[in-house]
């Protein structure tokens, strides 16, 4: 919420004096005044500081921001941003955003959630906001563990995880965020991790530009409950070897020196070294995010190391119409073939009934 300073110096000028010129929108200006209450250390202060950094430069007045979030560690986010925002109800961030964008279409509206808030209590909801395609943009911090009640096993921990509520270890088969979205048909799906901060800057960037849902999974460490969950991919020394950068249009190659690829063999994948039994480099798996059909997004998403490196960047990337824009036309359509609708005549028509 804006102070009263902020929202006079809002007020339009009087005819006779010239309007000052309006300066830049820096990062500080996305810093609210609220001390930001995360544990020393967690990933969350990364992905803060990244969109508070990414804001300014898409071009959109503040006050056409709004940051809906659930329950969780990651649903303080709107907290610690200066524009609008809620901090709603457990998984239920993307029913609230979708009604907000369809009631302000001209907003920008992002949700912030976790593992937990989004895939369990609100697996439904993120779901549907996935085939909807509401322009939306959808941050999902992945830690692998509820953080917020202390510890206990989430959608996304890995079979064997001993937790609180799994003291013989997990036997529930883990989500893949990527790949759920995918089914539902998104039409953004990208992964960013908290340790690589040049990397989730660009995914970040790319998918507010998106048109429709843009969902961005980001990997996110937990020093308290789950402290190296993805301590391959953010370390310096074995990342190279771990994670392949997607870059639309070109071969999927990684490892230290850049020599190590994902070759198909029929419907396997596997990976090889590039000039080492026969392999060459056209025989790699060349990324296309903006194939017509999911397929390849959806094979990437089910990559685990340490057989196969890790997928990170923009899986699938593609334009389709989008819900308000659907919604938008229906009305008006109906508007020029009905007139305007009449409250109490919609209140009495179709199947109605007395009660004596």
């Amino acid at each position: 919420m804006f102070n009263e300073h902020r929202l006079n110096n809002a007020m339009p000028a009087p005819a006779s004096v010239a309007a000052p010129a309006k300066c830049p929108l820096t990062k500080k200006d996305f810093e609210s005044d609220q001390d930001v209450r995360w544990c020393p250390g967690c990933g969350d202060y990364v992905v803060l500081a990244q969109v508070q950094k990414l804001l300014p430069t898409l071009g959109i007045p503040r006050e056409n921001f709004a940051f809906i979030s659930g329950i969780g560690c990651s649903s303080r986010f709107p907290y610690y941003m200066e524009t609008y925002g809620m901090h709603s109800i457990h998984g239920r961030a993307p029913a609230i955003a979708s009604g907000l964008k369809l009631a302000r279409p001209e907003l920008s509206v992002w949700v912030v959630t976790g593992d937990g808030d989004a895939l369990a209590i609100g697996g439904n909801h993120f779901i549907h906001a996935m085939r909807r395609n509401v322009d939306l943009k959808v941050i999902l911090l992945n830690n692998r563990i509820y953080g917020l009640t202390k510890g206990q096993f989430s959608p996304t921990s890995e079979i064997g995880k001993k937790t609180k509520t799994t003291p013989h270890g997990s036997i529930d088969r883990p989500f893949s965020p990527l790949a759920l979205a995918l089914g539902a048909g998104a039409t953004f799906v990208a992964r960013a991790a908290d340790s690589d901060l040049q990397h989730l800057q660009s995914v970040l960037a790319r998918a507010a530009q998106h048109k429709g849902t843009a969902f961005v999974e980001i990997l996110q460490n937990c020093v308290v409950f789950n402290d190296g969950a993805y301590e391959t991919l953010a370390n310096k020394e074995t990342r190279a070897e771990a994670r392949v950068l997607l870059e639309h249009g070109k071969p999927m190659v990684f490892g230290r020196d850049g020599n190590r690829g994902i070759r198909m063999r029929g419907l396997q994948a596997e990976a090889v070294t590039v000039g080492e039994g026969g392999v060459a480099s056209s025989d790699l798996l060349v990324h296309d995010e903006q194939a017509d059909h999911s397929a390849l997004a959806f094979f990437l998403a089910q990559f685990e190391g340490p057989q196969l490196p890790v997928p990170m960047g923009v899986l699938r990337a593609v334009e389709a119409p989008t819900y308000q824009e659907r919604s938008a036309s229906q009305t008006a359509d109906v508007r020029h073939t009905q007139g305007p609708g009449e409250l109490q005549s919609l209140l009495e028509s179709g199947d109605t009934w007395v009660i004596e």
